[in-house]
């Protein structure tokens, strides 16, 4: 079953006593979905998904029936409910504030591979209902904002980088697949997308799209194009965007201009990037 947006499913009267939620959906990651949710009312029944689950509890505690017993989960720990197992969920002892993933289990499949360095029969296992993990816990919170992509505005290729780099973190620490990197620097694929980041630089990129180009899944490309460039594939494409902005300021074009040109979200952002690499301002260096 699909997971359910509490603004369907929770009725006016619980909204108006503080159940505040918010839920968007990531088309191009197999159709993840997100959650962000302070509950002090609300009780969901139980249910299962498709999907796995994987929340970050920020405040509060979260009790929830899982595999068989009555879990509680307090701030700074992680839930995974993996895909069709029984739960539900319901604030213990007071609101409890949380940020959920729900990430397909080809996706999570794809990362333990990438993991293993071996093809797996299956997605990977969580022995453990509940991680006590603060760290990992504020990751999600982060790559949650990132993610809502209509209110944060961040990069897709940072989106994209952040997402891997957190399954890929879950499943290395509490998942029953062990990290085995792989070894080589890869230069063709490397090569490949470069030329990708380097022709391209003005739009929008997907590292979805970059890792088909290269040949290698996505975590993969990043160890690898970082391996052999020092940079992320995110950072390498801010660098490229920056090295254009300056021949085109070179040559006289407006600040204004040359930010629309070179694929910036706009002249502050520009300035920006430009001075933290140039230690002045695109106008004063365009006018030096």
């Amino acid at each position: 079953m699909n997971p359910v947006s509490p603004e369907a499913s929770l009725d006016a009267a619980p909204a108006r006593m503080g159940d505040v939620t918010r839920f968007w959906r990531v088309e191009r990651y197999r159709g993840l979905e997100g959650l962000r949710a302070t509950f002090r009312r609300h009780r969901y029944a139980r249910h299962t998904h498709e999907t796995y689950a994987v929340a970050a509890i920020l405040e509060g505690c979260e009790t929830f029936f899982h595999r068989g017993e009555q879990r509680y989960a307090f701030a700074g720990s992680l839930a995974v409910v993996e895909p069709n197992e029984l739960h539900d969920g319901e604030p213990y002892g007071g609101p409890f504030e949380y940020r959920t993933i729900y990430p397909s289990p080809a996706l999570m499949q794809e990362v333990a591979e990438d993991l293993a360095g071996r093809s797996l029969p299956g997605p990977p296992h969580f022995p453990r209902s509940i991680m006590p993990d603060p760290g990992l816990a504020a990751d999600l919170a982060g790559l949650h904002a990132a993610l809502d992509a209509g209110r944060a505005g961040i990069p897709l290729l940072e989106q994209d980088a952040r997402l891997i780099a957190f399954l890929g973190r879950l499943v290395a620490r509490w998942g029953e697949v062990a990290p085995v990197r792989r070894q080589g620097r890869e230069s063709r694929a490397v090569s490949l997308a470069r030329q990708v980041l380097d022709e391209g630089y003005a739009e929008e990129i997907g590292l979805p799209h970059l890792a088909r180009v290269a040949g290698l899944s996505q975590s993969h490309l990043i160890r690898a194009f970082r391996a052999e460039t020092g940079l992320t594939p995110h950072a390498y494409l801010i660098d490229r965007r920056f090295r254009a902005a300056q021949a085109r300021l070179s040559c006289g074009e407006g600040p204004a201009e040359v930010a629309a040109a070179c694929g910036f979200c706009d002249q502050s952002h520009l300035n920006r990037v430009f001075k933290a690499r140039m230690g002045v301002t695109p106008g004063l260096y365009r006018a030096a």
